[in-house]
């Protein structure tokens, strides 16, 4: 389940890191465009891979538990011969299996988040984690093992919104767009039922994913989620969703590419793909 993970990581990464910027703003000063040109300016263009090694740490531990656990209880249940589950079930499914890789993949979110805001802070200030596990080791040692699930609530959170958002819409597009009978199981096919699914994912996830990065990047500003809350709010319901556009352009090519590849993977190596 890991290999698929790959082919979308290295373009995730730079958008990720715009997105951080934008999210961690208390104010708008910059927009997209503005925070990438400002942190290549004055930290150069390797500047926008920051925190690279944290996300693929986070995609080994969060994506690969609950894709696990989706796909392996979801064919088991589809191996009873009872057909497709019905969508509530694999809004549940999903729930429950994203809440949990949410929760296992905490402390290297945090570490990722960390890296990418690194660059915005002042030399002093800044961290300098090496690499993950440079990340990891310090946090555990200088914070503690709890620092390490800051925001593990809203990462599960978060994690449960966008498993519902990719696996579960994207079974049920791919489903729906199936039965039209207009389109055979095709990459077509895929790449719509995807796109579907990328788009819900992001607009789903998209306030949980601002308040756990204001909560993971935190330095004892916010006492808790409820905090966190209520200080965001204080900024309008836009402020839910700082960031939309670099989440969409990170999340919706990131779940295109996840799904056509594990579909190609699914044929070639006689996976029975239940439909």
């Amino acid at each position: 389940m890991l290999s698929h993970q790959g082919p979308a990581v290295d373009f995730q990464c730079k958008s990720n890191t715009d997105m951080v910027h934008l999210q961690t703003q208390q104010e708008v000063k910059k927009r997209m465009v503005g925070m990438a040109v400002h942190v290549v300016k004055n930290d150069g263009v390797l500047a926008l891979y920051n925190g690279l090694s944290a996300s693929l740490c986070r995609q080994i531990t969060y994506s690969l538990t609950r894709f696990a656990i989706y796909e392996t209880v979801r064919d088991m249940m589809g191996n009873t011969g009872k057909g497709p589950m019905p969508f509530y079930q694999k809004v549940l499914l999903g729930t429950f299996g994203g809440f949990t890789g949410g929760f296992v993949g905490t402390p290297a979110d945090m570490v990722n988040v960390r890296m990418q805001n690194d660059m915005k802070l002042p030399p002093e200030q800044r961290r300098n984690y090496k690499h993950a596990i440079d990340g990891l080791y310090r946090v555990f040692r200088e914070e503690g093992v709890r620092k390490l699930f800051t925001g593990a609530s809203m990462a599960s959170g978060r994690g449960a919104l966008v498993t519902v958002g990719q696996l579960a819409c994207y079974d049920q597009a791919k489903q729906l767009v199936l039965g039209t009978g207009v389109l055979g199981d095709n990459m077509l096919t895929h790449f719509l039922s995807s796109f579907i699914a990328g788009g819900c994912a992001t607009f789903l996830c998209q306030p949980l994913d601002v308040l756990k990065t204001r909560l993971m990047n935190s330095k004892g500003e916010y006492t808790g989620v409820l905090h966190c809350l209520r200080e965001t709010a204080k900024l309008g319901p836009l402020a839910f969703y700082k960031g939309l556009v670099p989440a969409g352009i990170r999340l919706i090519p990131h779940t295109v590419l996840t799904f056509v590849f594990l579909e190609q993977l699914k044929k070639y190596f006689g996976i029975r793909i239940i439909s």
